[in-house]
């Protein structure tokens, strides 16, 4: 509980590392450069997604505009058997279980309702019901512990889960009640709650007058801040709560502290609520621009491969217009499909009336 009184930080807003006491980071240059890779490039696609939304190419898109670092440091900390658990922002943690950006797309452009198999990627579906995936993590987390997939001692076995989920998050009853089924059952979950200081337009200071991660304390779970602008702090925190819940340590509560820089939703609009000298303030420790400094103070990184980055930006921008274009309208009938495990009289009737109406349209 000790972590509660500060931020861990292992790199400042300025670009200069630091050293803490118990988080020591164990990542090499070239591990650094890739998650630089992996922020710039999410960006980009997010930035191309909330594009295509505007040109009336998706019918909504999440922005994660701030909260690259918080999400690519956790994400890169999961082993491959781990499975993670999103809300609707997790962009960059799709991106890091290996979900192509296209895919993504695709639920937001309504062809899809899950546009990739959760468990070649061990990475569910955007949810946007708010809070109610924490518990589905739990569950999942307890079965990982009954079917004995946690405290083996073997790194390719034993599992964890991270749920995700932002500040609004906290105040709804489905993450408390994961919270005390995860503590009773010392479930092997990571619940990593990104504080974005907006729920919607509602800020975290009028939801809670204590910080989010205070209030693991009550449910006997160990709490931790982190700074969500620093990827090497979310790494090295994020690593060792999904260690220990691997090792039978039970869950931990996580809050990753940054910025929501965009809207809401691409139906928002945060200049009705957000202070301007927030934004600006918030802007001045942008996470990207953070490592990029200490990453050139280092000579890792230079412009010849910062051009190369931008030109695979480019590339993956290209292939996201075209291919979100080109996903395929679905069949209207597959909406009765998987609605009940066995034949239901009054579903079969709507089926046929829908089959009815497509006949007629397809003969006039």
């Amino acid at each position: 509980m000790d972590q509660l009184d500060s931020v861990v930080q292992l790199l400042d807003s300025n670009g200069s590392f630091a050293n803490h006491s118990q988080y020591i980071s164990t990542l090499s240059d070239s591990e650094l450069f890739d998650f630089y890779r992996d922020m710039v490039l999410v960006r980009a696609l997010d930035e191309q997604a909330t594009a295509l939304q505007r040109q009336g190419e998706l019918g909504l898109w999440a922005p994660l505009l701030g909260q690259e670092a918080a999400q690519i440091g956790s994400a890169r900390a999961m082993r491959k058997q781990d499975f993670a658990f999103s809300t609707y922002r997790e962009h960059g943690v799709a991106w890091c279980r290996g979900v192509d950006p296209v895919d993504m797309l695709s639920f937001w452009r309504g062809t899809k309702h899950q546009g990739w198999d959760a468990n070649q990627y061990r990475f569910y579906g955007y949810q946007i019901i708010i809070g109610a995936h924490a518990l589905h993590a739990t569950g999942y987390a307890m079965g990982a512990y009954l079917s004995r997939n946690t405290e083996t001692g073997d790194a390719g076995k034993d599992q964890a889960v991270m749920a995700y989920f932002g500040d609004g998050a906290m105040s709804e009853g489905d993450v408390n009640e994961a919270f005390v089924f995860a503590a009773s059952y010392q479930a092997p979950v990571v619940f990593y709650c990104q504080n974005n200081q907006w729920a919607i337009s509602e800020p975290t200071r009028r939801q809670s007058r204590v910080p989010l991660a205070y209030r693991a304390a009550g449910f006997g779970i160990p709490g931790i801040r982190v700074d969500g602008n620093d990827v090497i702090a979310c790494y090295e925190v994020t690593k060792q709560a999904l260690d220990r819940a691997r090792s039978g340590g039970g869950p931990t509560l996580i809050e990753a502290i940054t910025y929501r820089m965009g809207a809401h939703t691409t139906s928002d609009d945060p200049t009705k609520y957000q202070v301007f000298s927030d934004v600006e303030l918030w802007r001045d420790r942008d996470p990207i621009e953070r490592l990029k400094v200490y990453l050139r103070a280092k000579g890792v990184l230079n412009n010849e491969l910062e051009s190369e980055i931008s030109d695979e930006a480019a590339a993956l921008t290209e292939r996201m217009r075209k291919g979100c274009r080109e996903l395929p309208d679905p069949n209207p009938l597959s909406m009765f499909n998987h609605v009940y495990s066995e034949s239901d009289l009054n579903i079969d009737e709507q089926r046929r009336e829908v089959e009815t109406i497509l006949s007629r349209s397809q003969n006039n």
